[in-house]
């Protein structure tokens, strides 16, 4: 969860009292906070040594979904709400000055399609910064860059000083080559194409280049006299940044994903219009699309819900009447009325600062904080039941079992993995359609979710060559596979694995494993020419690169009802491992390996279960 850091006597001023670390603690919790650290003694110390020292902090952390938390006046905000000392805000769009007619207005190109085709804007007029609400201001756009916007990827937004720009404004997308403007905080123009040169070195803007560095054209925004805005989601203008002396302030954003469009204008609009001259006023701003759609917004109408006392009681074993649930949703910053036609429903406006709220539930935990957690009774539920473990569950315990009544030592890898570890290493190519590739992976050693469980058990076994020979482990777990056909496009399936490692291959050994296995899974041994037999198992010699050659065989299972049409399915492997696979894992004995699924047993099991238990 995000940490933010405010400041200490700041946030008492806008509070409105004082409060001791313990205090201020035990509040934070009430609404779902935590204080993680207060400066003032680091402070303290530092003025006694003669050192300099800022001003105390409080590092308080926050949920990640609540965006509008994300700076000290939302904060402030939210905690007055609940303590009773203000009633929740009404966002509002207010004409610009001379009228609806003067409204500014946005033309967007029709190539910003191919870059970052969504475009949102809001104005805040007659604002008053001071140097720490400006720098509040800088954080929170910082703030929202690193989460919900995930690293300006998704949305980046641009604030400016709307009287050095004259509008009307334009959203274009233009060949790099083309693009020529001053960028924030330099003294001369360059091209696009000689900014993403000149910030490869420069830290803070280097981790941003990519999002639009391949792409044939380059988002910019344009004032009427082709004045260069910013360069989302790159840089903003020099000429047209904001300072202490702004009085409008012009924000934009541009995403690639609408709904996050939406709550980041939002966001930004709201927090910091409590600084208009007219509090929480915000002048929106027309947008005209290519197709001639035109859009007035940011949209601060919020969203209707029904939320009902019933529900809330329900969830929380209070007895609440429906005037009281609406007196705690109160507190928690929403606007709620009585249903006329039904004493238990409560017409809740959600604002626009909570797109963390999207169902019944989530309006019934607001009403829980408000009353306190703490507070709520200790009761026994009104039904119990008796869990049962899933079928895979159980039969992964039953293997696991008898494999460690076998004298075999189970260990737990990594799901994740290298691509080399998954692939090279196992003498397999990757065709990029079975294993599940981390976009931005922090380490080589986690860059694909394994599609095997044998390169894990190779890496415990090199972490354990000190041990006595021989080294005999196995694993029963999950491995993950590409599946575009379901919804998460993604299929897990639990595999059992062992490796065995001596100074002789045993294979003997591995394949003793698996006969153990499948006798206490009641597979019996068949032919594979035997098309009398309608369940069962059996091997065929393979030509797998990770086993030695004419030393390995897939394991196949066959199970019918019916003698014909008797489909047989590949359900694992087992061999001697080929000497370039134990080189690459640094491994010096022979190794036998041994993985199979056991997914195609979960409907097979008509007796193991009080066979076993």
């Amino acid at each position: 969860m995000p940490t933010i850091s405010v400041d200490k006597a700041d946030l008492w001023d806008l509070l409105g009292s004082q409060y001791s670390t313990e205090q201020f603690d035990a509040l934070c919790f009430d609404y779902g906070l935590e204080l993680d650290e207060d400066t003032t003694e680091e402070v303290e110390n530092a003025i006694k040594k003669g050192l300099p020292a800022e001003r105390p902090q409080l590092k308080i952390e926050v949920p990640a979904n609540r965006y509008d938390l994300l700076c000290i006046e939302g904060i402030s905000r939210a905690l007055r709400i609940f303590l009773g000392k203000d009633h929740a805000p009404l966002y509002k769009l207010v004409d610009p000055p001379g009228g609806p007619s003067n409204i500014l207005t946005v033309k967007v190109g029709p190539d910003t399609k191919r870059i970052r085709p969504f475009f949102a804007c809001a104005i805040l007029r007659n604002v008053k910064f001071t140097p720490r609400s400006y720098a509040s201001f800088i954080d929170l756009q910082d703030k929202l860059h690193q989460n919900i916007c995930r690293r300006r990827q998704l949305v980046a937004i641009g604030t400016h000083d709307l009287d050095t720009l004259t509008p009307p404004f334009r959203y274009e997308a233009r060949s790099p080559k083309e693009i020529q403007f001053i960028p924030l905080g330099k003294n001369k123009k360059y091209t696009a194409e000689e900014l993403m040169t000149l910030y490869e070195s420069e830290k803070h803007l280097a981790r941003y280049l990519h999002i639009i560095r391949d792409s044939p054209v380059y988002p910019i925004i344009y004032d009427a006299e082709d004045r260069v805005l910013s360069m989302p989601p790159i840089i903003n203008s020099e000429h047209s940044k904001i300072t202490l002396n702004t009085r409008n302030v012009f924000i934009d954003v541009t995403a690639v994903d609408q709904t996050k469009l939406d709550i980041v204008v939002n966001i930004v609009s709201t927090m910091f219009s409590e600084y208009c001259e007219v509090p929480y006023t915000i002048e929106p701003v027309k947008i005209i699309y290519p197709d001639e759609t035109v859009c007035i917004g940011p949209d601060l109408t919020g969203r209707k819900a029904v939320a009902h006392a019933s529900y809330v009681n329900a969830c929380t074993g209070l007895g609440l009447t429906a005037p009281e649930v609406s007196e705690l949703l109160r507190r928690m910053g929403l606007h709620t009325s009585m249903s006329p036609a039904n004493l238990d429903e409560i017409q809740v406006k959600i604002p626009p600062t909570r797109p963390d709220i999207l169902h019944e539930c989530d309006i019934m935990e607001d009403a829980a904080i408000a009353y306190g957690f703490n507070n709520l009774p200790d009761i026994f539920p009104a039904t119990n039941t008796v869990a049962q473990p899933l079928t895979i569950n159980r039969l992964s315990d039953i293997l696991r079992r008898e494999w460690a009544l076998a004298g075999w030592i189970e260990v737990l890898p990594l799901i994740l993995c290298s691509h080399e570890e998954n692939f090279e290493w196992m003498n397999h190519e990757d065709d990029g359609n079975t294993a599940i590739k981390i976009a931005n992976p922090k380490t080589l050693e986690f860059q694909v979710v394994r599609t095997t469980l044998i390169p894990g058990l190779l890496k415990s076994v090199r972490e354990n060559r000190s041990h006595p020979l021989p080294i005999k482990i196995f694993e029963t777990s999950d491995v993950v596979f590409k599946d575009t056909s379901r919804e998460r496009q993604a299929r897990n399936e639990r595999h059992a694995a062992a490796v065995w490692c001596n100074k002789t291959a045993g294979f003997e050994i591995i394949h003793g494993m698996l006969d153990r296995a499948m006798k206490m899974l009641e597979i019996p041994r068949i032919m594979s020419d035997d098309r009398a037999a309608v369940i069962g198992y059996y091997l065929k010699e393979t030509n797998d690169h990770a086993f030695f050659p004419g030393r390995a065989a897939t394991i196949y299972y066959r199970n019918t009802q019916a003698q014909t049409n008797t489909v047989d399915i590949k359900i694992g492997k087992l061999g001697i491992l080929h000497p370039s696979v134990l080189e690459k894992f640094d491994i010096g004995y022979p190794c036998s390996a041994l993985e199979f699924t056991l997914e195609p047993f979960k409907k097979a099991m008509p007796k193991i279960w009080t066979n076993n238990d």
